[in-house]
């Protein structure tokens, strides 16, 4: 048996893995609606740890679970003993022993990794504080699905430096995606995330740029990409936020310096007329509805990934 792996950031992958990650995905998207079973995990359990509040996360882990064949067991803090006082590795040692993975969407990424070290079984990050890896693979699908390729393409992010920020600058860098971020002083994304990602870049020739203002990126792009201002948890910062915000929406202007055919995206939910315009969001270039469709096949792939050491044989 090979040694177990986790997904609890996009460095747990190489190049190659991704690649994989992404054929997966659309061979599967296409045997679903052919209606071709892929029932590869059958007799498998998925536990799925969610701390925090989630509608497409949730949705297409536990979806995704039932049509690979096997059995999703969701889960909230309060319902554990973890919510109680258990640790986390005696938690993990149990959920070792009942399931063949988790899934854990919480606050502090520090837990999901204490739980990666102590379980025996593959544990995949579901959004945390600091990072979202699912939501960028689904992301870079979703580019390549429209776009054949991911050579040339420029991604212009424009809003927080948060989870999803962190993300796309290790996601851009390890697979060669120029990418340019706009953000208000401040809200930068992660100091040792940047470092990270710009070495990694040299390697795979990737551009990273970071700048406050949100034209000055999306001159040019392929790509747009926001998220919120005010993630969970950051409720008592929404006024100070939006404030300090302004002149960074998405909308039909920066679409005008875009490049004509560029794809607007949002990795929901949208704050309509915040981050992004309603006329934007369902305008002619937004593909943020495949985005969102993309999240079940492309976390098929992943469970599929690290729960079957022959993964790769079903999948060549």
């Amino acid at each position: 048996m090979a040694p177990k792996k986790d997904l609890l950031r996009l460095k747990d992958l190489g190049r190659d893995e991704v690649d994989w990650i992404l054929r997966t995905a659309g061979r599967m998207k296409q045997e679903r609606s052919q209606g071709v079973p892929h029932h590869h995990l059958a007799g498998k359990s998925l536990g799925m740890i969610f701390n925090k509040s989630s509608t497409r996360t949730r949705i297409s882990f536990e979806v995704g679970m039932f049509q690979l064949g096997g059995h999703p067991v969701f889960l909230t803090g309060q319902q554990l003993q973890m919510g109680r006082g258990e640790t986390v590795a005696d938690s993990a040692r149990i959920f070792s022993r009942y399931l063949d993975g988790l899934v854990i969407r919480t606050f502090d990424h520090a837990e999901v990794e204490e739980l990666a070290t102590q379980a025996a079984i593959p544990v995949i990050n579901a959004l945390t504080d600091k990072f979202h890896p699912c939501q960028i693979l689904a992301d870079i699908f979703t580019i390549v699905e429209k776009r054949g390729t991911l050579e040339g393409v420029k991604v212009a992010y424009i809003g927080d430096g948060n989870n999803v920020a962190n993300s796309w600058l290790l996601g851009a860098s390890i697979m060669g995606i120029d990418i340019g971020m706009a953000t208000p002083k401040g809200y930068e994304p992660d100091s040792g995330v940047i470092a990270e990602a710009c070495s990694i870049a040299k390697s795979t020739g990737a551009e990273i740029s970071l700048c406050h203002d949100p034209e000055e990126v999306a001159r040019g792009a392929d790509v747009l990409y926001t998220d919120t201002w005010i993630s969970m948890g950051q409720d008592s910062q929404a006024e100070q936020r939006k404030r300090d915000f302004m002149g960074f929406c998405v909308d039909n202007s920066l679409v005008a310096v875009a490049n004509p055919d560029v794809m607007v995206m949002h990795c929901l939910p949208a704050h309509r007329d915040e981050e992004i315009s309603g006329e934007t969001l369902d305008g002619p270039n937004s593909v943020v509805w495949d985005e969102a469709e993309n999240r079940l096949h492309v976390q098929k792939a992943i469970l599929l990934s690290l729960m079957r050491d022959d993964a790769t044989e079903l999948y060549e």
